[in-house]
């Protein structure tokens, strides 16, 4: 390395030739999905059916080969390349590939009826279970996270008779326009340069950094603020676990100063069957659980408690079922709680996402997690890898960050796109917007070795 400066702990010099030589690798292996994705410039707004396809590192995604492979994270590319997943479609995939009682559960439903704007006596089952899983007695249904946390603020809003929303920076709450702001140096700014969708953010969001306690304070304390938006533990931005007390603190001053908490628990459910709150004993006003509920059908849930209920129902009364009312509240949409969802809900709360399965997804991303960390003490590197129940991601960082400044100081881009490259070209898929992984009820002990060795073979040229 000479007398390079690192950055990381490494030398930026070698992560530039490794990442030259990494895309030559891609390209010459993924043939067939660059043509793929080279046609789709014809049809597709941005060359995929989704936006966010695009933002796999190499040049292009990879296309799926369409054949049916035994239940777990295994899959194969047109190229004919073989991969293990540990991304799980950004937790929307964290049952793992075609698990027999949900491919069941959609086929038998799919034969009585799809979408009927009728209950079925799965939707019993399911919200018994939710209430018994994450222990608050209300429950309501959408088809996304995103269309769940608009729900909450809307009545969170009507409730308060405030306009503000709180959020943390750093975070990510799906399309929620309050929560498309962040902190830079102290000052407000829209995330990742979006437009600001003519809405009013300096009206109507607010924003602070996680882990500050007197920041919270002196954003609550005015008393405009209808609810705040939170994950218990951040794990967008990074995973950043919230400091001893802080979460104490965010449950006392949101009940003191009447504020509405609203807890996203769309990826935390890494943590265990009931969530994190549960876990940890933080008691929402109202919560959010999507992507995995349902298999990968787009699907979510919020629930609230009985205090925040009764005080919905005051706005919203409860008519007698004799009485014609309009269902419109302005949240929800016709293909909410449709039967095919409700059907992959119950399969997957009933036998998939269960307390032993969870046992064990934990116990692998502690054997993923631990050898990380092994050998990067081994290297000397200031890094560290950080878990979340069945969740892991190494960070180019010496110590634990408070919050997203943190992070974003020490963010070192080129050697996180050099890893999920490296990954990727080895066959060990990772979730592609930072280091993140997921351990599944199909995950096993061979999968998570895969990626462990990789990751040992990725260090060593790094370090030579």
């Amino acid at each position: 390395m000479g007398d390079e400066a690192l950055v990381s702990g490494v030398s930026p010099s070698r992560v530039a030739a490794l990442m030259a030589a990494e895309q030559v690798r891609f390209r010459k292996s993924h043939i067939l999905s660059g043509e793929l994705f080279a046609a789709g410039q014809q049809n597709w707004l941005y060359g995929a059916p989704s936006h966010w396809m695009r933002r796999w590192i190499g040049g292009w995604p990879l296309y799926l080969k369409e054949e049916a492979r035994d239940y777990g994270v295994r899959f194969a590319d047109v190229d004919g390349n073989e991969f293990v997943d540990f991304c799980l479609g950004d937790t929307g995939g964290m049952c793992g590939h075609g698990h027999p009682a949900i491919v069941e559960a959609l086929a038998r439903q799919a034969r009585i009826g799809t979408s009927l704007m009728l209950p079925t006596a799965d939707a019993q089952w399911v919200g018994e279970e939710l209430v018994r899983r994450f222990g608050l007695p209300y429950w309501n249904l959408t088809t996304s996270a995103s269309d769940a946390n608009r729900a909450c603020i809307r009545l969170s809003r009507m409730i308060t008779g405030r306009p503000r929303v709180l959020v943390f920076s750093g975070c990510y709450h799906g399309s929620v326009e309050e929560a498309h702001v962040e902190l830079v140096d102290g000052r407000v700014q829209m995330r990742n340069g979006l437009h600001p969708n003519a809405f009013p953010h300096e009206q109507l969001s607010r924003v602070i950094e996680f882990n500050d306690e007197a920041a919270l304070e002196a954003a609550l304390r005015p008393g405009d603020v209808a609810c705040v938006l939170a994950e218990p533990a951040m794990t967008n931005y990074a995973m950043i676990p919230p400091r001893p007390g802080f979460l104490d603190a965010l449950r006392r001053l949101t009940r003191e100063t009447g504020t509405v908490l609203i807890i996203d628990e769309t990826h935390t459910i890494s943590s265990g069957p009931d969530g994190y709150a549960r876990l940890h004993g933080l008691q929402p006003d109202m919560l959010v659980i999507g992507k995995a509920i349902a298999g990968g059908v787009p699907a979510a849930a919020f629930g609230l408690n009985r205090e925040t209920a009764e005080r919905v129902w005051q706005a919203l009364p409860v008519v007698a079922p004799t009485v014609r009312q309009s269902a419109h509240a302005g949240f929800g949409g016709t293909l909410a709680g449709n039967a095919l969802t409700v059907a992959a809900m119950r399969a997957v709360l009933s036998e998939v996402l269960t307390d032993s399965a969870f046992e064990r997804m934990i116990l692998l991303a502690g054997r993923m997690a631990g050898h990380i960390q092994a050998g990067i003490a081994h290297r000397a590197l200031p890094w560290h890898a950080m878990q979340l129940g069945a969740r892991v991601e190494t960070l180019f960082m010496a110590r634990v960050p408070r919050n997203a400044d943190e992070v974003r100081r020490a963010r070192n881009p080129a050697l996180e796109a050099l890893l999920h490259l490296y990954l990727m070209n080895r066959g060990v898929l990772i979730t592609p917007f930072h280091n993140m992984m997921l351990c599944c009820p199909g995950t096993r002990e061979e999968d998570v070795d895969r990626h462990n060795a990789v990751f040992d073979e990725w260090l060593a040229e790094l370090c030579a």
